[in-house]
């Protein structure tokens, strides 16, 4: 199998690719700014390019029997539409001119208006897209809706793997840092309304775990994903008629409540924890029972084996 991949840099992936080479599939992968892992470069095709350049994305595409589209950005105005909205675009192209089997697309949930609009119920593959404020969940939606329109237009196999936030190595335990979080680099990634007393804890440089609540007091839930089960989710769409033309919500096993996680991550690291007001957010979870039936789907990291894989990642051990 030939895959050509888009975004193979980046954080996910350098994971994405290396599991690809071990799978024994061809990779050609678009190169921008960020190299290859060196011990990855020498086992994969490269083009050199932009996703904007339209005889890079072909030559990448050529011959290939899967498209891998990874490449995105972040809070970035300046880069967010050549990158997420036009080359997707350009991408979507070469495949309607190629017709390679699949065209597989990492979503994410931001496109479903987590954390910032309530969800009652589960979110689940047919919740609506709607973006929280910035123009990272905006350039999902866009993503999103290009990808089914081209199912339609023109037959193309789509797949989504719409991914919950992805953490790796010792994540968890950043995103559990007071003293990282209170003034955050992406909307909705860090704490909501410290108080003068949290804010004094900062300050002085005290780290407490945190206990986001909600505006009635009560712990918010939310749910994550690890990325090894990412790369397993990736592994069961890959290439596989059951997942041509559908979309699959991806996490964790299960949610967590920021309460009981600060209580086991207290148990693991003896910080003590520490209440935040955050009544502009909302607790949610992701539905993962399509994945799970439909093409088996497994995720094996819960909260607890996350937190255990962090520290060990943190100390120097293998997690």
């Amino acid at each position: 199998m030939k895959v050509a991949f888009f975004g193979a840099s980046g954080k996910i992936g350098r994971r994405a690719l290396a599991r690809l080479v071990d799978r024994g599939s061809t990779v050609c992968a678009l190169i921008h700014r960020t190299p290859l892992p060196e011990h990855l470069a020498d086992k994969v095709e490269v083009v050199h390019g932009s996703v904007t350049d339209t005889k890079a994305v072909d030559a990448t595409i050529s011959g290939a029997d899967v498209v891998l589209q990874m490449a995105t950005t972040k809070e970035d105005a300046a880069t967010f539409f050549d990158v997420s909205i036009k080359g997707t675009f350009q991408i979507l192209e070469a495949c309607r001119r190629n017709r390679p089997r699949q065209f597989l697309l990492l979503g994410g949930d931001a496109a479903q208006g987590i954390w910032f609009y309530p969800h009652p119920k589960p979110i689940n593959e047919d919740t609506p897209l709607i973006a929280y404020p910035g123009y990272y969940a905006f350039s999902k939606v866009m993503e999103e809706t290009m990808a089914a329109q081209y199912r339609h237009q023109y037959g193309l196999a789509t797949t989504i793997l719409r991914s919950s936030w992805v953490f790796e190595n010792d994540d968890l335990l950043d995103h559990f840092s007071l003293l990282k979080n209170v003034d955050p680099a992406e909307p909705g990634h860090g704490f909501g309304e410290p108080s003068e007393a949290t804010l004094d804890l900062v300050r002085d440089g005290r780290e407490h775990l945190p206990i986001l609540l909600d505006r009635d007091g009560e712990p918010l839930r939310r749910h994550i994903v690890h990325i090894d089960d990412v790369l397993h989710a990736l592994d069961r769409l890959l290439d596989n008629p059951a997942a041509f033309n559908e979309d699959f919500n991806i996490a964790a096993p299960a949610a967590f409540d920021y309460r009981s996680a600060a209580a086991c991550l207290e148990q693991k690291t003896g910080l003590p924890g520490v209440e935040i007001p955050c009544p502009k957010y909302h607790s949610f979870e992701i539905d993962i029972s399509k994945a799970r039936e439909k093409v088996g789907y497994h995720p094996q990291n819960d909260f607890a084996t996350m937190a255990d894989r962090a520290i060990a990642f943190r100390n120097g051990r293998r997690p």
